[in-house]
């Protein structure tokens, strides 16, 4: 088979007009998790976000010609399969299947039953996809589904799910996505049973919001992606899970229909394209204007100049409250490996961070303002040392991503160049925009809080301490600052502010 740039997926479902579920979801849902999508229509649905009104199936020889078209023209890498109608369309995509290479990934969401309860299908068309199970790699029932598969009382909780899921993946010798997003709970966990009886559970914190239409079809298809690519169905979930609570997360902001709308399939990939971005930084040639009523620190200024430096950038501190992995990091349900990650890059950080602010220590003008920065210099290697003694103890040390690299190559120019008011402007935002997260993330902390101990540092009185000594510091050279100096000082503060919403949110850009 020929390798493409992207992997080539090929979706077998119904369709959506007003872009939701169906094949137009999945398309979306493909090209968000980095494939070509392709798509064979089964059934003609007239639906929108309040319901479904009718449903036309086009006659079968079509649906042939269809997938023959797909299959005489294209490798196909993975294919998802959802919306079946009845038990002959079930049987010609079963018989489709026998003539695709067997190493393809399949992956079924069996559309059985609506979120409603409804059955969708006759007893007859059932019993077909049951078969169909079988055939495929990976299913990805809704709890009600499972129930109905499996001839079970739906569960009622995730463990009761997996354990039904087990006897079932054995049966029918696939993995099984077990979803808990239609739990009644405080969380919205997935997991992987395979046919050994192996569990793999990723957590996810629930969204309030009635916004989830198309949930069941994106997954699916965001899987069959990632497994189209090469990931493990593990590695695939994933992903797919991080994606989908993204997109569920801001799925209110779409405004798109009266009822149950769909999610945001393209935001990760927009906030990444934002990221990416080159276009100059406004901050650093127009005027530095102030946010209006902006959310106060709780970290407070020490006087106008530093609150006037919390007013230029304060839309940065938002930025960094809404990222995916501040918000997962409060809620616990922050993979293990992600946070591996950002420990290591801010090992990294830390590094360089200290000879920058040794370099303050030795500009400083008086002795009580060298002892504070050469204090600072010595906490970060401290930090650092603690770091690989006990988090990273187990992981590879690795080399600082173009982020950390461009945060503290800025840091090390501002400090090794500019005057000591700019500099210590530049370092600033790591301590106060650190303290203002770990206050912020102490609201979600407790002795059971799976990074409880990394919390309490950065909420802590200690480190608290030195950051209002260093707000304090600024404040008092920016006040004997000239007026261009403090232009300057100003910059340095909001492009320091940029890169710590860039440094928190690049555990995300990893994969």
């Amino acid at each position: 088979m020929a390798k493409g740039t992207y992997p080539r997926i090929l979706s077998i479902a119904g369709t959506d007009p007003t872009g939701g579920a169906g094949i137009q979801a999945d398309l979306k849902s493909i090209a968000a998790a980095g494939g070509y999508g392709m798509n064979v229509v089964t059934a003609l649905v007239a639906q929108n976000t309040q319901g479904v009104r009718s449903v036309h199936v086009p006659p079968l020889d079509f649906l042939q010609e269809q997938l023959d078209s797909v299959r005489e023209d294209v490798d196909i890498d993975a294919i998802k399969i959802g919306m079946l109608a009845d038990a002959p369309i079930t049987d010609l995509v079963s018989t489709f299947l026998d003539q695709i290479d067997p190493s393809v990934p399949v992956v079924l969401d069996p559309v059985m039953v609506a979120t409603s309860g409804d059955r969708l299908l006759e007893p007859e068309a059932e019993k077909a996809v049951r078969e169909l199970c079988s055939r495929a790699d990976v299913i990805t029932p809704n709890l009600k589904e499972l129930a109905v598969l499996t001839q079970t009382e739906e569960a009622t909780d995730l463990d009761r799910a997996i354990e039904v899921a087990k006897a079932w993946a054995a049966e029918a010798d696939t993995a099984v996505i077990v979803k808990g997003g239609h739990l009644d709970s405080a969380i919205a966990d997935n997991a992987v049973v395979t046919p050994d009886g192996k569990v793999h559970r990723v957590e996810s914190a629930r969204v309030q919001t009635k916004n989830t239409h198309g949930t069941g079809c994106s997954l699916s298809s965001a899987l069959a992606t990632r497994l189209g690519a090469g990931d493990d169905a593990a590695t695939a979930l994933e992903w797919s899970t991080d994606w989908l609570h993204e997109a569920i997360a801001n799925a209110d902001a779409l405004a798109v229909g009266k009822g149950s709308g769909p999610v945001d399939h393209l935001h990760r990939s927009q906030r990444l394209m934002r990221a990416a971005s080159s276009v100059p930084l406004p901050h650093l040639a127009g005027p530095l204007d102030e946010v209006e009523n902006p959310d106060q620190p709780r970290v407070a200024p020490a006087g106008p100049y530093t609150q006037r430096l919390w007013n230029i950038a304060a839309e940065h501190w938002e930025q960094v409250k809404a990222l995916p992995f501040i918000q997962k990091l409060g809620s616990g349900a922050l993979a293990n490996d992600a946070f591996s990650f950002y420990l290591d890059q801010d090992s990294q950080y830390l590094a360089s961070y200290s000879k920058a602010l040794a370099r303050l220590a030795s500009q400083a003008p008086d002795t009580a303002q060298q002892l504070h920065w050469a204090q600072g210099a010595y906490e970060c290697l401290a930090e650092e040392a603690e770091l690989h003694r006990g988090w990273l103890k187990d992981s590879a040390t690795t080399a600082p991503s173009r982020v950390t690299s461009a945060y503290t190559d800025f840091l090390i120019r501002s400090t090794h160049t500019d005057d000591y008011a700019v500099g210590i402007a530049a370092v600033l935002p790591c301590y106060w925009l650190y303290a203002e997260v770990g206050l912020h993330l102490a609201e979600f902390d407790s002795p059971d809080h799976p990074y409880h101990a990394w919390l309490e540092v950065y909420g802590g009185e200690d480190f608290l301490a030195g950051v209002r000594e260093s707000i304090k510091i600024v404040e008092e050279t920016l006040e004997k600052a000239d007026e261009a100096t403090r232009t300057r000082a100003e910059r340095a503060f909001i492009s320091a502010s940029i890169h710590e919403v860039d440094f928190f949110d690049q555990a995300d850009r990893r994969f």
